[in-house]
Parts: C-alpha cells; sequence; structure tokens
C-alpha cells in the first residue's frame, strides 16, 4: 500500500476524519461520552423516581410506607399513576386520627372503672372486707 494521498484530495484532512491505519479518536471520545450520559441519566431518574418517598420520610408523614410501597409499584409496571398519587399523598398531610381517639378511649375507660365516691379496690391498702348483700343488708332488729 502506498501512503501518498490521491492527488485529487486535500491536503489538509480534518481532524474527525479517521486515518487509514489507527484507532478512530473520535469515536472513542463519543462512547466515552454516551457511557457517562447514559450513567448520568439512569442517576437522575432514580432520584426523580424516588422524590416522592424521600419527601414522605424527611417530613416523618405517616404515609411513609404506603408511599414507599407505590413508588415500587410503579418501578415495576411503568404506570406512571402509581408515582403520581405517591407524590400527592407525600405532599398532603394526612390527619392524626389515632393519638385523640387512643386518647378518648383511655378517658373513657378510666370513666367506666370509677363510680361517683366510690373507692376502687387499687386505692385500698389491703384486701376489701366482706360485704353483706341481699334483703338482709339493710334490715334492722325492730321489735315493737
Amino acid at each position: 500500500m502506498n501512503d501518498q494521498l490521491h492527488p485529487m484530495a486535500p491536503h489538509h484532512l480534518p481532524f474527525y476524519l479517521a486515518p487509514g491505519s489507527g484507532t478512530d479518536t473520535l469515536m472513542v471520545v463519543m462512547g466515552i461520552f454516551l457511557i457517562g450520559t447514559v450513567l448520568w441519566v439512569g442517576t437522575l431518574y432514580w432520584k426523580l423516581h424516588s422524590l416522592p418517598e424521600r419527601m414522605a420520610h424527611k417530613s416523618q408523614k405517616l404515609q411513609f410506607e404506603f408511599v414507599a410501597v407505590l413508588g415500587l409499584i410503579s418501578l415495576f409496571t411503568h404506570m406512571h399513576v402509581f408515582w403520581v398519587a405517591g407524590l400527592l399523598l407525600a405532599l398532603i398531610d394526612l390527619p392524626d386520627f389515632g393519638t385523640p381517639m387512643r386518647s378518648i378511649a383511655d378517658s373513657v375507660e378510666k370513666i367506666a372503672d370509677a363510680t361517683p365516691g366510690a373507692v376502687s379496690e387499687a386505692d385500698l391498702p389491703g384486701p376489701l372486707p366482706p360485704q353483706q348483700t341481699g334483703p338482709a343488708k339493710g334490715r334492722e332488729h325492730n321489735h315493737v
């Protein structure tokens, strides 16, 4: 083979044209750029996909587990409606019904155990004396 240029060829070739023998530098650079871009877009996708879960976790939402499950469902089914639902749940503050209901239940239980003017067994130091019940309790010996 002859390394001489064809007489009709230009004497100065651009840098991006690969020489007849050797590596194509532009193809190597573009391959590295493509791999870097794919990794960067993948990282961006994962950060965007986990956005509702991170928002719910940061603000200590009660519905954190539900948001996480919706994120996993949207990841495996590729249905964006689950991701949108998880994002909306992460943004909304659901009211805490459990704490007030537990407080009400505890108060009602205390009220049910206590009778007005009576002393409970827990307040006494020892066992209760036996009490008479029935009609003999109020009977007095009355001889007229």
